[in-house]
């Protein structure tokens, strides 16, 4: 969520070698090499990873954010 009443999804899988994303928060964080993401569109911030993370589409209806 990068700012209120915005949702945005993307995968938790990092780019760089397959491992899980594990933190968010000025930043989608993975831990195993500390690449960075954007919470803005996935984009990397820092490296090693040399692809951004995947959009994932997502529906938010009220209260309830579902995969699409």
């Amino acid at each position: 969520q990068p700012s209120a009443g915005e949702f945005k999804c993307f995968s938790a899988i990092c780019t760089h070698q397959g491992c899980p994303v594990t933190d968010v928060t000025k930043t989608i964080d993975c831990s195993c090499h500390g690449s960075q993401f954007s919470i803005e569109d996935g984009s990397v911030v820092q490296g090693p990873a040399t692809t951004g993370l995947g959009v994932v589409e997502i529906t938010v209806e009220g209260d309830t954010i579902s995969l699409a």
